[in-house]
């Protein structure tokens, strides 16, 4: 038995899926994949409000806050799932709130392996025997 690991595709899809999904689980790999991802779009956006309205101006960054709204709740979710799937609460994102060790805590946190056993969160993600 082991714990197969997303696509980076697939962990898009599954996070767009469970766009506003704050029960349930989600694999390591279904997170960074995901956060990845968010990343490059982020970076691609930056670069193409930079390109359209240049350095100087206030709305440089309107394409990638109007990205941080759409994502906001997908990476919320996911968080919480992910969370789940270390077999805790997902409220432990309230550690983000603490500068640095707070921060660090919750990194901590999400880097860790699942539980291979089912929780009070649900069965473990992506098992396969």
């Amino acid at each position: 038995m082991y714990q197969y690991q997303v696509s980076f595709k697939e962990a898009i899809q599954r996070a767009f899926n469970n766009y506003c999904n704050f029960s349930g689980r989600a694999s390591r790999s279904e997170y960074w994949w995901f956060q990845l991802f968010t990343t490059l779009v982020s970076w691609v956006l930056s670069i193409i409000g930079v390109i359209i309205f240049g350095t100087e101006s206030a709305t440089a960054n309107l394409f990638t806050y109007i990205w941080g709204l759409a994502i906001f709740l997908p990476q919320l979710g996911l968080l919480f799932r992910r969370l789940h799937d270390t077999g805790r609460s997902g409220w432990n994102w309230c550690w983000s709130f603490l500068p640095i060790i707070g921060w660090i805590i919750l990194l901590v946190y999400l880097c860790q392996d699942s539980q291979m056993q089912d929780n009070q969160y649900g069965p473990v993600p992506n098992l396969r025997y």
